[in-house]
């Protein structure tokens, strides 16, 4: 077992970071890789809870705004989180990692009703424990979600699995002079209105003092780094100045 520097993680994965060049679907090879470092992290002792987003099946306010009644178009997309928790699930499963599902919408014949003290002893136990469905409420993202289950579950830090490597002080692709952080603070992510997360989420993590590491998922081993406390993507932490 490796040192790590954090006990209880709570992974963030974007939908479309899943669909790999496809942009939409699943894409099961970077599926194996994700899980193939999850089952590290889990060898290495650090329990690990997962978030997962809906982007590559439907994003409820972009598709269907203008079209669809807010609450119904968000619940598709909790239904696609879920979707998304069941591929990696069985994946954990297939490389012999112990792995549940909890939803925050009770279906009882697709997975357990999410439940924070159950949740703790499955991570207690070893388990990977995905949470689908968001927050179960709509009007509220996934990063929200991931805040939520990271503070109910005493996670020590957000690992924040995304298709940029760490926060710029701009969109690096838009803006090649963008400039990129090592660490930030919470307060400066909201005034400089930054797409780290959206501000509900980032007010929600600093509320709790709850560290967010925004990386690249592109290569997975990151998540190991990020475990090993070795320099990888951006910190979003408390300003310690004051």
């Amino acid at each position: 077992m490796g040192e790590t520097t954090y006990k209880r993680v709570l992974l963030k994965v974007s939908g479309e970071a899943l669909a790999g060049d496809r942009h939409h679907g699943l894409d099961f090879g970077i599926i194996a890789g994700v899980c193939d470092v999850i089952k590290e992290a889990v060898s290495m002792g650090v329990q690990v809870g997962v978030v997962i987003g809906a982007g590559n099946f439907w994003r409820g306010a972009k598709d269907g705004g203008g079209r669809m009644e807010r609450t119904r178009a968000d619940h598709m997309g909790m239904l696609g989180t879920v979707m998304n928790c069941l591929a990696v699930a069985d994946v954990l499963e297939q490389k012999g990692v112990d792995a549940r599902v909890q939803t925050a919408i009770p279906m009882g014949a697709v997975a357990e009703p999410y439940a924070r003290d159950r949740a703790v002893r499955h991570l207690e136990k070893g388990r990977v424990v995905l949470f689908g469905g968001g927050s179960g409420c709509p009007f509220f993202s996934t990063d929200t979600a991931a805040v939520l289950r990271a503070a109910e579950i005493g996670a020590d830090v957000i690992l924040l699995a995304k298709n940029v490597d760490g926060v710029y002080s701009a969109d690096p692709v838009r803006d090649p002079a963008a400039i990129k952080y090592d660490e930030i603070t919470y307060s400066e992510v909201l005034a400089q209105h930054l797409a780290v997360m959206d501000t509900t989420a980032t007010s929600l993590a600093m509320d709790n003092h709850i560290p967010v590491l925004v990386f690249a998922l592109k290569d997975p081993e990151n998540i190991i780094r990020a475990l090993k406390g070795e320099r990888t993507g951006t910190i979003v932490k408390e300003d310690t100045t004051k």
